[in-house]
């Protein structure tokens, strides 16, 4: 079993935790880990950009001029793509599909990848839990900069949002809470410091056993 420290309000650690080897103790799989963050990246683009093709334009069909004697190369119709104006060769359409697929096993190792990483490189911090007493950005921006977290990002994951949690970390932009559900490759690479709960942890092992 891999240990995990628990720290306290004031960054230093007073206990520890055992967690799951197969999820805080994987080798580094840097290509799985580009795969996956590129796959979410793609699946969460909307095709809404839409071009013409030549049959799309609104140009007369006429010849422009003659076929010889003008000593220009030949040219059918203004709508060529090869003409100012003239139409896409290979028109973006917006019903075109971005989404690739990634299989749930391949996805729960690549996040297991990332969780081993951020232990060994000391960006993983646990906490038994995280409230606020009152919905207020002043007093999430105290507890995070009596953590030591205050000079960087930080991505807060816990087993549940209450309410006063959510809307303290609003108004603070370098702070995302998310439920362990909501985790997401992109945030766990982006992030320079991830903040779990105890409860996510046994949370997300349970997700991705």
């Amino acid at each position: 079993m891999m240990e995990l420290k628990v720290i306290n309000e004031n960054g230093k650690a007073e206990a520890s935790m055992n967690a799951s080897d197969d999820l805080f103790g994987r080798e580094y799989n840097e290509a799985l880990v580009h795969q996956l963050v590129t796959a979410y990246q793609a699946n969460a683009r909307s095709a809404n950009s839409k071009q013409k093709g030549r049959s799309e334009i609104a140009k007369s069909t006429r010849k422009p001029f003659a076929q010889k004697g003008t000593g220009r190369a030949r040219a059918g119709m203004a709508s060529s793509p090869l003409w100012r104006g003239g139409g896409k060769i290979f028109p973006n359409s917006p019903d075109q599909n971005y989404t690739q697929k990634i299989n749930r096993k391949m996805y729960r190792a690549g996040l297991a990848s990332i969780f081993s990483q951020l232990v060994r490189d000391g960006r993983l911090s646990v906490v038994d839990g995280l409230t606020v007493d009152a919905p207020k950005t002043k007093l999430l921006a105290q507890k995070i900069k009596g953590m030591g977290l205050q000079d960087a990002r930080v991505l807060i994951i816990t087993d549940s949002i209450d309410e006063n949690l959510y809307l303290s970390s609003r108004n603070l932009p370098n702070v995302l809470v998310v439920e362990a559900h909501q985790a997401d490759p992109v945030s766990l690479v982006r992030f320079p410091n991830v903040l779990v709960t105890r409860g996510a942890i046994a949370k997300i092992e349970e997700m991705l056993a």
